[in-house]
């Protein structure tokens, strides 16, 4: 293989690892050209199904950022890459290897990590992603016909104790009165505050009054003594 096609085809190699979500590794010995087209035929169109050189392989996983197939890439291999759903590509490989003995599961790469030939089995015993959506929607369906039913028992209850009340009301059948219970009244008591009594002034004795009269005369006396001394003593203008 001339030199700028081995470069050509590295390029592509790496491109397909890094664009493929999983890869498969197989050995293809013993099998014919109409058994590969068949097989490339039935893995569909999210599958490249690849004969691939060993050393320019390890060079392409290299330049990807893939490691640890080196020891996957012995004897004349085949790579499986994957851009769809992982568990539908393994189903069709180990099924078509059950069929065709001659075609070897060597391992493969799954995010990043290295699987052997029985973990590409086990991937290929799950369901695929189409059964797990489908078995999911028939559980969210479920649910929904719950919720639905248990909504709808009130409401068909009501309907039907309407419909009761109907026919007796039609039938002249006397309506029973819910009871009126009757709150009773609860009355706050009133404080009655105490009114204070102005102390009544008792009546002041005769004696008392007459004193303090004699002591208002005295203080006038003199009062008309003082302004009399003072007129005297003043001289005239």
């Amino acid at each position: 293989m001339a030199r700028p096609t081995k470069v050509t085809t590295v390029a592509d190699l790496a491109d397909h690892f890094r664009t493929s979500s999983a890869t498969v590794l197989t050995e293809y010995r013993g099998l014919t050209v109409a058994q590969l087209k068949e097989l490339r035929r039935s893995l569909g169109d999210t599958v490249t199904y690849a004969v691939v050189k060993n050393t320019l392989t390890k060079i392409a996983a290299k330049d990807a950022g893939v490691t640890g197939i080196d020891d996957l890439l012995s004897g004349p291999s085949a790579i499986a890459f994957i851009r769809g759903d992982a568990v539908d590509a393994a189903k069709g490989i180990r099924n078509f290897a059950k069929a065709n003995p001659a075609l070897i599961i060597k391992g493969g790469v799954m995010d990043g990590v290295i699987l052997s030939a029985q973990e590409i089995v086990r991937l290929a015993d799950l369901e695929s992603r189409e059964v797990l959506l489908a078995k999911m929607a028939y559980a969210m369906k479920a649910k929904q016909s719950q919720a639905a039913a248990l909504f709808a028992a009130p409401l068909a209850k009501t309907a039907r104790a309407l419909g009761a009340l109907q026919t007796k009301l039609a039938a002249g059948a006397p309506v029973p009165e819910a009871p009126v219970v009757e709150s009773p009244v609860v009355e706050s008591p009133v404080a009655e505050s105490p009114v204070a009594e102005s102390p009544v002034a008792e009546g002041v004795s005769e004696e008392v009054v007459a004193e303090e009269v004699e002591v208002v005369e005295a203080v006038e006396a003199n009062e008309e003594v003082i302004a009399e001394v003072v007129t005297e003593e003043i001289p005239e203008g």
